[in-house]
C-alpha cells in the first residue's frame, strides 16, 4: 500500500485575531464600528464623542438607530420583537445572536459594535 502526501492547499487566513492586531488598532468601539459594519458615516455618535443613552428610546428610535448604523435589513427584527431602549440595554449576546432571527455576521457586529458599547456607556453614565 502506497501512501501519498496530500498537497497542501491551505490558504493563509486574512482574518485578524486580537493578538494579530497592533496596539494602535485598539480604538474605542465607535471608531471600529464605522469601518467594520460597512456604514459610510455614523449619525449616532454626538459631537462630544459619547454614545447616546437609549434608556428612553421607543421601539422606532431603536429601529432608526440601527438603520442609521448601516443595518437596514436587520433593523426590522428589533421592531418585530418590540425592542425599545430599555430592552436593548438588557439584551445579552445570546439574545442578539439567536433571539432576533438575523444572520450571524450582522448579529455579531450589532452586538459587539452597538449593543455592548451602548450598555457600557449607559452603565458609566449612571455610575457617575
Amino acid at each position: 500500500m502506497l501512501l501519498m502526501d496530500e498537497p497542501s492547499n491551505q490558504k493563509q487566513s486574512s482574518i485578524k485575531t486580537p493578538t494579530d492586531m497592533p496596539a494602535s488598532d485598539s480604538k474605542d468601539s465607535a471608531d471600529i464600528e464605522n469601518k467594520t459594519n460597512g456604514s459610510v458615516e455614523s449619525k449616532n455618535t454626538p459631537e462630544n464623542g459619547q454614545l447616546p443613552d437609549p434608556s428612553e428610546w421607543a421601539v422606532n428610535d431603536v429601529v432608526d438607530y440601527f438603520k442609521a448604523a448601516g443595518f437596514e435589513e436587520q433593523a426590522s427584527a428589533f421592531k418585530d420583537q418590540e425592542i425599545d431602549g430599555k430592552s436593548l440595554l438588557l439584551m445579552t449576546r445570546n439574545d442578539v445572536l439567536t433571539g432576533l432571527c438575523i444572520r450571524l455576521g450582522p448579529a455579531l457586529k450589532i452586538y459587539e459594535y452597538h449593543v455592548k458599547p451602548l450598555q457600557t456607556q449607559h452603565l458609566k453614565s449612571n455610575a457617575a
